[in-house]
């Protein structure tokens, strides 16, 4: 395959969000931390382009894992990555990822939304699994030859109390994890269940509810790139 410079890179990442009309999403829940700027598409910095392909779907989870991920694989493949707080509510998600996805021969899709979809109403009651479905689908449509791997969402925490789960939070987080687990088994696709991971690290959330220390990232980062070099491999 022909080999871009990175000029040509960085003017092609141009074009395809001129391509790809994302909406702008932006946090209104005051419980999360604003990150307005960092909502994005990644676009891998191509150095070999006859490399497999990978997107990472997710929130702010996704952002801290991204970077140490794609040091893990470097050299095995190149990694973009879609961070958003967009959740099943927004009806357009079907079709934004299959733009994303028919922009690029995607090998594998990791993906996992969650901790911008519990707020009631966000996500209309009853409705989660078919729009789940359909966001499946959308991934399907866009990259129909990709392996697909769902990540369970993380726990919870109580502000302050890292070692509590929130009791006014996690229930739906619950929920939304069992359910999500019986669409994808009906879907399909694999699992890497970075919830029950993380259930069993609660000592080392961050404190703010939904993130994690540096320590904790390491088994996230670990879990998700041991996950894609499995799926590279076969």
């Amino acid at each position: 395959m022909k080999r871009f410079p990175a000029l040509a890179t960085f003017l092609f990442a141009i074009s395809l969000h001129a391509q790809v009309k994302i909406p702008e999403q932006i946090e209104t829940d005051k419980r999360l931390p604003p990150k307005v700027g960092s909502w994005s598409l990644r676009e891998a910095v191509v150095k070999d382009a006859s490399l497999p392909r990978v997107l990472l779907i997710g929130d702010s989870i996704a952002s801290g894992y991204l970077e140490p991920v794609r040091k893990a694989l470097e050299g095995k493949a190149n990694i973009d990555a879609w961070i958003t707080p967009i959740s099943q509510g927004d009806k357009r998600l079907p079709a934004i990822v299959e733009d994303i996805l028919k922009q690029h021969d995607y090998a594998v899709v990791h993906f996992n939304l969650g901790l911008h979809g519990w707020q009631k109403g966000r996500i209309p009651e009853g409705q989660f699994e078919p729009l789940t479905h359909a966001f499946v689908q959308g991934i399907k449509k866009g990259a129909p030859k990709a392996k697909l791997i769902w990540a369970t969402i993380t726990p919870v925490t109580v502000k302050g109390e890292p070692e509590k789960l929130n009791p006014e939070i996690q229930p739906t987080i619950d929920a939304h994890n069992a359910m999500a687990l019986k669409v994808m088994k009906e879907e399909g696709v694999a699992i890497n269940d970075l919830g029950g991971l993380m259930m069993q690290h609660l000592p080392l959330a961050a404190g703010d509810m939904f993130h994690w220390k540096k320590e904790g990232m390491v088994f996230i980062v670990n879990a998700v790139a041991e996950t894609l070099t499995k799926a590279l491999a076969h």
